[in-house]
């Protein structure tokens, strides 16, 4: 069976193979503007980001178009994910480039929450697989469930 988002709503994960990208998407019992914070807040990325659960030691955001930012986490030192802001548009959209593919945040109000929705969007289909092998997608998920998480322990202290 073909992944589509139907059969895999329940993961909140998809491959679009037509489009060459991997789709994430979560729910949260908090306003679309909380979220895009999350995203543009250094102080606050740097809590979840790291698919492993740790800190980032390194957050660094020039949040405009054609600004950049470079992230590290401690048990990845020696390699920062870097990239690009392409677009910046609160509190809906935010598109950057990294390792060669066009990430993409967008962000839907549903039902009094937000719907968030993420792209990874790769130049071909053997980009696509070679991200699948290095496992983007598991790291990107977890990314994902983090940021759930931190969003919801806000809410609790806020």
């Amino acid at each position: 069976m073909p992944a589509t988002a139907t059969a895999q709503a329940p993961t909140g994960f998809d491959i679009d193979r037509a489009n060459h990208a991997l789709r994430f998407v979560r729910a949260f019992s908090a306003p679309r503007e909380m979220v895009f914070e999350a995203w543009t807040t250094p102080e606050q990325l740097a809590c979840w980001w790291d698919a492993g659960g740790e800190h980032l030691t390194v957050c660094e955001m020039d949040l405009r178009p054609g600004g950049s930012f470079r992230f590290v986490a401690p048990s990845h030192a020696h390699m920062a994910f870097t990239g690009t802001y392409l677009t910046i548009n609160p509190p809906e959209r935010l598109e950057f480039e990294a390792m060669d593919a066009i990430g993409r945040v967008l962000l839907d109000e549903v039902d009094g929450g937000t719907r968030m929705t993420v792209e990874i969007v790769c130049t071909s289909a053997d980009h696509l697989e070679h991200y699948i092998k290095l496992g983007v997608a598991n790291g990107t998920s977890q990314t994902c469930d983090n940021l759930v998480a931190f969003i919801a322990g806000q809410r609790r202290d806020g």
